[in-house]
């Protein structure tokens, strides 16, 4: 088994490098009957496309997505859809330096010791380039979802600076380049962000994503709980270093008085007076919204030179030339949301089976 699939019922297996000359996705498990075309999968792949800011890779990709199969007079048809997005702006000669060399930080060393051979052209498969298909099957699965499931991410520090949470202000999101909901903490970032680039250095950040809408009951107990499933998800993404639901690590810190989230009736359904679970117990949904952070470590990709070893176990110095992101957290916002919308698609359709609603 190689492991590039996840899902149960809505799976999603994608292929492709990142010099290669395309990448893709099969979807499938997608149910028959939903309106779906390559302008509804678009928009969030622009949300993710490099090259539009100065804090991004300045790769020039357009990340046009085709869909290939799994639709016919604009409705899914039950069958796998296939997506492709063609790679137009490969500057493999960049890494000529490295071919033998590896990057630290970077998965070079573990791909030799796993499979004894690597492409080294942007890290192959271990790219970030990887990420715009799952965007796009994430795509997909908001359709399945339907619009009353309101899924959004943003970035809630970067390095050690955080934002203000009084200030949070979804609109804000879309106004600054770090898909930042403190519009005044966002300024900060800016010019911390280019003196980090002008070093040529990187830094690390940390995204929530918050979901509304979230029908009570999807997930299971014990082996397949939704935050377990969640965890995974957002762990498999690149760089991405720690996971936490609700108030996480934060939690530990707490009475359990303070912790549990108290509930009362009102017109006939529960209602919780605070959300420190993140919307999930048990491993189960409870129509709350769920919350989910993850933090993503620096671009291993810098210009400023780390001792490391060749191929022949040579002692060497290794500087990544090339087009990277400084901060490659900015780019993982609209992957977190994807993972999410996949998983909770998948979770809906289990549920549907088990329970018939």
């Amino acid at each position: 088994m190689s492991f590039n699939t996840f899902g149960q019922l809505f799976r999603v297996t994608t292929w492709g490098e990142s010099h290669g000359p395309a990448i893709g996705a099969v979807v499938d498990g997608c149910p028959p009957g939903i309106e779906l075309s390559e302008a509804d999968i678009q928009p969030y792949l622009d949300k993710r496309r490099p090259g539009q800011s100065r804090f991004t890779t300045q790769r020039q990709e357009p990340d046009q997505v085709r869909i290939l199969s799994g639709i016919y007079e604009g409705k899914t048809t039950g069958t796998p859809i296939s997506l492709m997005i063609e790679n137009t702006d490969q500057r493999s000669k960049d890494y000529a330096n490295i071919t033998a060399r590896y990057r630290p930080g970077h998965a070079d060393v573990a791909y030799d010791m796993k499979y004894g051979h690597r492409d080294p052209r942007g890290g192959g498969r271990s790219s970030a380039r990887e990420t715009a298909m799952r965007v796009a099957a994430g795509a997909i699965a908001r359709k399945v979802l339907g619009p009353d499931v309101v899924i959004r991410g943003a970035m809630v520090a970067m390095g050690a600076h955080k934002i203000d949470r009084t200030r949070w202000d979804w609109g804000q999101v879309d106004e600054n380049p770090f898909f930042c909901p403190d519009a005044l903490t966002a300024t900060e970032w800016e010019a911390e962000l280019d003196a980090i680039r002008k070093a040529g250095s990187s830094i690390g950040a940390v995204l929530e994503v918050v979901v509304e809408g979230v029908k009570p009951g999807l997930g299971a107990p014990l082996y397949s709980k939704l935050d377990a499933d969640i965890a995974a998800a957002l762990m498999s993404i690149n760089a991405v270093k720690a996971v936490e639901i609700g108030d996480g690590f934060d939690a530990a810190a707490l009475r359990g008085e303070e912790n549990a989230d108290e509930m009362r009736m009102k017109e006939g359904k529960v209602e919780f007076l605070s959300n420190h679970a993140g919307g999930i117990l048990g491993g189960i949904a409870t129509g709350q919204p769920i919350i989910a952070r993850f933090a993503v470590k620096p671009t291993s990709s810098i210009l400023i030179p780390k001792r490391s070893i060749s191929a022949d176990g040579e002692e060497v110095e290794v500087m990544t030339k090339g087009r990277h992101d400084p901060c490659v957290g900015i780019r993982a916002v609209p992957v977190g949301e994807a993972m999410l919308a996949c998983v909770l698609t998948d979770h809906l359709l289990r549920h549907r089976g088990q329970t018939g609603r």
